[in-house]
């Protein structure tokens, strides 16, 4: 039977620096349900106890798929309509700093291991390399490709996914310490054999359509979530007809690249198992959308920028370089193509955001919950609400105004103050509203 698997591969957990404790794996399972997560990622496996704590409490459910051990559920913090069950898969984030060309280079990449066996293998390989029960999140001085020459040496089916591609640090393409190309970081040996990269909050699919070189890979979309609230922020989503194993996953992820899907002449129609579409932020609400400089308040986009120099017009530093201008200094295609081949997109409002813009209130407030909780013991988890329910089911869980931003969101009639060095974008509010200008402009 057809599934739409929603996956959230890029998560952390409770060893991360900066992160809740409350990241455990049943309060993961539980935040998954609550979201509408069907796969979601086992975060920091080379962190020793984390590692432990893995091994303890997941069961394997299917080749390199686990599900949390009965014994070990907890109850969910909110009733959710008909939550699904979740299962896991063995992922990581890992830092990695050096030197390449007399520039300091700092990258985060997403691994995914086959199984547990093979993420075990991977620990006592890195081990020598740093210390990896430090950080849930270890950084390692070493390139990303050497990074990845080492898990291809304990297991060549090992998934090497460059993480939040454009944001000014730590990333592949980002500002302050990336590289024009990924044949430029991994070399033109290797670049073959990354799979796919994570757009990141700051840019969606149709952004990086500007760049001919990335029809070779995926873009794929995850939460890098830091709390249990904030997992599904973002998502990839496959359409799967065959039991689900790291294999499949592994398979539809080399498959989704715009350039394997030309060469392809039986995807979708006759393929029963493929990456269907991704689930995205609307760019401007990430933190690193435009240029800017936060402590004076300077938030530009990219012509505003070039005016000026890059130079901070308050206290004259460079400003830091967001996404929009990196992609417009590397595209040769216009905004608005789309490769042949290319899965599509869907962009959301997370409901608390919404919740908050409308109520005037914060999203961790009573109101905002009262509101989450009446959405979701109706209608079913929070992806359910955002992407199928009926704008009259949703009315009739909510008020006409959430309705009308469910319905105006879907049509992606979206506008908000771009997010600049740091700085989540700040959605506006319903032009109804009359102390606030529009969040959602009319069709």
């Amino acid at each position: 039977m057809p599934m739409r698997i929603i996956t959230d591969f890029h998560i952390h957990s409770r060893f991360a620096r900066a992160c809740s404790k409350r990241l455990t794996l049943p309060i993961i399972a539980a935040w998954a349900q609550i979201k509408g997560i069907d796969l979601v990622g086992t975060a920091d496996f080379t962190h020793p106890v984390w590692l432990s704590e893995i091994r303890k409490q997941l069961t394997e459910d299917g080749e390199g798929i686990y599900r949390l051990r009965d014994e070990f559920r907890v109850d969910l913090p909110y009733a959710v309509k008909e939550p699904r069950p979740v299962r896991f898969t063995l992922t990581h984030e890992i830092a990695t700093i050096w030197s390449q060309n007399g520039k300091l280079r700092r990258m985060h990449t997403v691994v995914v291991a086959p199984n547990l066996e093979v993420a075990e293998k991977l620990t006592k390989t890195l081990t020598p390399h740093g210390k990896l029960g430090a950080d849930g999140r270890p950084i390692l001085g070493m390139s990303a490709r050497t990074l990845a020459e080492l898990a291809w040496s304990v297991d060549e089916r090992m998934l090497i996914i460059p993480a939040h591609a454009w944001t000014p640090w730590f990333a592949v393409f980002g500002s302050q310490s990336g590289f024009d190309s990924l044949e430029e970081c991994f070399g033109a040996d290797l670049v073959d054999r990354i799979p796919a990269i994570e757009t990141g909050m700051s840019s969606n699919p149709a952004m990086n359509w500007q760049l001919s070189a990335l029809d070779s890979v995926a873009l794929i979309s995850c939460s890098d979530g830091h709390s249990p609230d904030n997992l599904g922020r973002e998502a990839t989503v496959f359409h799967v007809e065959d039991d689900l194993s790291f294999g499949l996953v592994a398979k539809m992820i080399w498959e989704a690249a715009p350039i394997r899907r030309q060469n392809n002449q039986t995807h979708k129609s006759q393929t029963m198992n493929y990456l269907d579409y991704t689930i995205e932020f609307f760019p401007e609400e990430g933190k690193y959308h435009h240029d800017g400089h936060r402590l004076c308040g300077v938030n530009w986009n990219p012509e505003e920028r070039k005016r000026h120099q890059g130079m901070c017009t308050s206290c004259g530093k460079p400003v830091t370089v967001g996404v929009l201008s990196r992609i417009d200094a590397l595209a040769d295609r216009p905004l608005g193509f789309r490769p042949d081949g290319a899965p599509r997109f869907l962009s959301i409002v997370p409901i608390r955001d919404i919740a908050s813009a409308l109520l005037l209130v914060g999203k961790k407030t009573k109101a905002v919950d009262k509101l989450y909780t009446s959405l979701i013991s109706s209608l079913g988890p929070e992806f359910d609400v955002l992407l199928d329910a009926p704008v009259e089911k949703v009315r009739e869980a909510s008020s006409e105004n959430f309705a009308e931003i469910i319905a105006a969101m879907r049509a992606g009639n979206v506008c908000m103050r771009p997010g600049y060095d740091g700085v989540y974008g700040v959605l506006e509010l319903p032009s109804h509203q009359p102390k606030q200008t529009s969040l959602f402009q009319k069709a």
